[in-house]
C-alpha cells in the first residue's frame, strides 16, 4: 500500500499527539510523586512508608481505572479529554493540602484516571497508525512514557536546587499537564488526516494465549515498579546532593523515551513475542543492579536499563494485543493495563509491609528480577497463524 506525502505527515501529527497524551498521564498522573517524594521527606515529613501508601493509591486507581476502561464503550476522545482533565486538576490540588488522607484520594483519582487515558490514548492512536505501517510513529507514541517521566522529572529537578517546596512543584506540574491538554485537545478532535482501521475487521476472542499475555505484563508491573517508585530515595541516601541525586529521574525518563526508537533501529524485524521477552531479561538485570552493586553508579545504571525497558516492553506487549485482537484490541489493551496496576500495587503493598517492619529495598529488588526472568521463560513463541 504506497502512502502519500499528506497521510505521512498526517500520521506524523497522530504520533506526537499520542506521544503527548500519553505523557502526561504517565509523567504526571502515574510517576509526578516519584520525583517530588524527596522534596516531601524534607518540607511534610512524609516517610517513605508513607510514599509508599501514596504511590499504592495511585496504582489502586489505576486497576480500577483500567478495568472500567476494558469494559466501557464511549469514545476515545472523550475519555482521553475528560482524564487528562482530571489529572491536572487533582496534581493542582495536591499542592493546596498536607492531608494525608485527601493527598490518598487525589493520587487515587489521579491513578483512575491515569488508566483511562493511557488505554484510549493508546488505542486511538495505533488504530490511526495501522494503516501507515511506520514502525517509527508506533515508537514515537510510546515514547511519550519517556517524555513524560523526564519532563515531570527535569522540572523538580530545577525546582529542588531552587530550594521551592513540594507544594510548588505539585502546582507546576498540574498547571503542565492542563497546558498540554489544551495544546492537543483540537486534533483530538479530528481524524488528524487519517483513517483508523476498521474496528469489525477481527472479531475478538479469549484464549489461554492472552491470559498468558495478562498474566506476564502484570508481572512486568510487580517487576519495575520498585526501582520505578524509589530510585531517587535510593540515590539520595548514597548521596544527599540534588544536583547528582536528582537525575536519577530524568535518566529513567530520557531513556524511557529512547529506548523504543534504539529497539526499532536494532532489532529490525523482530516480533513483539521476542522483544517483550527480551526487554524482561535486561529490566531484571537492571531490577537487581542495586541490590548487588552498592553506589551511585548502579542506581544511575538501573535507571537507563528500567526506563529503556519499560517503554520497550510497553510497546511490544499493546502491540501483540493488535496481532492478537486486531483492531479490536482495546479490550485486551485495558485487560494488560489491569494486571499491569494490580502487581504494582501488589508489589508496592508487599514494600510498605517490609519497611514498616524495619527491612530494606534490596529484598525486593531481587524478588522482583527473579520473577521477570520467571516470565520471560513462560512468554513463550507466539501461536502459529498469527503474525506481527
Amino acid at each position: 500500500m504506497s502512502v502519500t506525502t499528506t497521510e505521512r505527515a498526517a500520521g506524523a501529527l497522530v504520533a506526537l499527539t499520542g506521544m503527548a497524551a500519553l505523557a502526561v498521564p504517565m509523567g504526571i498522573g502515574r510517576f509526578a510523586l516519584t520525583p517530588i517524594l524527596p522534596m516531601m521527606q524534607l518540607d511534610v515529613g512524609l516517610s517513605v512508608d508513607g510514599g509508599g501508601w501514596l504511590a499504592s493509591a495511585n496504582y489502586a486507581g489505576t486497576l480500577a481505572g483500567a478495568v472500567c476502561a476494558a469494559l466501557v464503550r464511549i469514545p476515545s476522545v472523550v475519555a482521553v479529554r475528560g482524564g487528562m482533565l482530571a489529572i491536572g486538576l487533582t496534581t493542582l490540588a495536591m499542592a493546596v493540602t498536607r492531608d494525608l488522607p485527601v493527598w490518598i484520594a487525589l493520587r487515587a483519582l489521579a491513578g483512575f484516571a491515569t488508566a483511562w487515558v493511557l488505554v484510549f490514548a493508546s488505542a486511538w492512536a495505533l488504530a490511526r497508525l495501522a494503516p501507515l505501517r511506520r514502525p517509527v510513529l508506533n515508537s514515537a507514541v510510546f515514547a511519550g512514557y519517556g517524555v513524560g517521566i523526564a519532563g515531570a522529572g527535569l522540572v523538580c529537578l530545577v525546582l529542588m536546587r531552587g530550594q521551592a517546596s513540594s507544594g510548588a512543584a505539585w502546582g507546576a506540574l498540574g498547571v503542565l499537564a492542563l497546558a498540554v491538554t489544551g495544546s492537543i485537545w483540537p486534533v483530538l478532535g479530528k481524524s488528524a488526516g487519517v483513517t483508523a482501521e476498521p474496528a469489525s475487521s477481527v472479531t475478538p476472542r479469549c484464549s489461554l494465549d492472552s491470559a498468558r499475555l495478562v498474566v506476564c505484563y502484570g508481572v512486568f508491573g510487580f517487576g519495575y515498579i520498585v526501582p520505578a517508585t524509589f530510585l531517587p530515595v535510593m540515590a539520595r541516601e548514597v548521596v544527599d546532593d540534588p544536583a547528582v541525586f536528582g537525575w536519577s529521574w530524568p535518566l529513567f525518563g530520557l531513556a524511557a523515551a529512547a529506548g523504543p526508537f534504539v529497539v526499532v533501529a536494532i532489532t529490525g524485524a523482530i516480533d513483539n513475542r521476542r522483544l517483550w521477552c527480551a526487554g524482561h531479561l535486561i529490566l531484571a538485570a537492571g531490577v537487581v543492579l542495586p541490590a548487588l552493586v552498592p553506589g551511585i553508579g548502579a542506581i544511575m545504571a538501573s535507571a537507563l536499563l528500567a526506563g529503556a525497558m519499560f517503554t520497550v516492553i510497553t510497546m511490544a506487549g499493546f502491540q501483540e494485543a493488535r496481532v492478537v485482537r486486531g483492531a479490536a484490541a482495546r479490550g485486551l489493551i485495558g485487560a494488560l493495563a489491569s494486571a499491569f496496576a494490580a502487581g504494582q500495587m501488589i508489589a508496592l503493598l508487599g514494600v510498605s509491609y517490609v519497611l514498616g517492619a524495619g527491612g530494606g529495598l534490596n529484598g525486593a529488588l531481587l524478588v522482583a528480577g527473579g520473577l521477570l526472568v520467571a516470565a520471560a521463560a513462560a512468554l513463550g513463541p507466539r501461536p502459529r497463524g498469527r503474525r506481527a
